[in-house]
């Protein structure tokens, strides 16, 4: 088997582990599904198991573990001439055109997560590493240093914001909203400046 049918295999066993994770605890509840049930309905073992995700809550929210890298690494990949917002409003557009484009594992995956706290809480420690990826590359992107200037961490977080808000109207919305509008309207505010009296 070629290394990249190897990876095509192991995409597709994480998310096949995901998706039952997923239905299990949107049917059940979390306290109702064990590793070893996820483990079954995926049709692998639990040793298996181990192998995608540290532990029942990790499988729930699905993300895999080079998700901290990628947004950073696609904003490196941009072209020089855009600004760092330009930057990175474009590989939030893509990322939403690319979760719009699956209306049931993601809709799916915000209803869950958002009716355990404590799978909210895991996804926004997956979502503060991703944040540091980025801030070292906007900092290495702009000449400025991530820890003492304000731009690379600001912009991060930021751009976190606009996503987080994005997907909040979107579960709002039952999921009927357009998810990448949600994230232009957002930036679109964000660069405009806050008015300073309410519209």
């Amino acid at each position: 088997m070629t290394a990249g049918l190897r990876e095509q295999k192991k995409d597709a066993t994480r998310r096949a582990l995901h998706a039952a994770a997923l239905q299990l605890v949107a049917d059940r509840g979390l306290d109702g599904v064990t590793v070893d049930d996820i483990a079954a309905q995926a049709d692998v073992s639990p040793r298996t198991f181990f192998n995608y995700f540290p532990t029942k809550d990790d499988a729930v929210v699905g993300l895999d573990p080079r998700h901290s890298g990628r947004l950073a690494e696609a904003v490196r990949a941009r072209p020089g001439a855009e600004t760092p917002v330009q930057a990175v409003r474009a590989v939030l557009l893509d990322q939403a055109r690319e979760m719009a484009r699956d209306p049931q594992l993601w809709p799916l995956r915000l209803q869950v997560v958002d009716a355990h706290p404590v799978l909210a809480a895991r996804l926004s420690a997956v979502f503060g590493d991703a944040e540091r990826a980025l801030t070292a590359v906007l900092a290495e992107r702009t000449g400025t240093r991530a820890d003492a200037d304000a731009l690379p961490g600001l912009l991060a977080a930021v751009q976190g914001a606009v996503m987080r808000t994005a997907l909040h109207r979107w579960l709002a919305s039952g999921f009927t909203a357009d998810l990448p509008a949600l994230v232009d309207e957002g930036f679109d505010l964000v660069t405009a400046g806050f008015p300073a009296t309410p519209a």
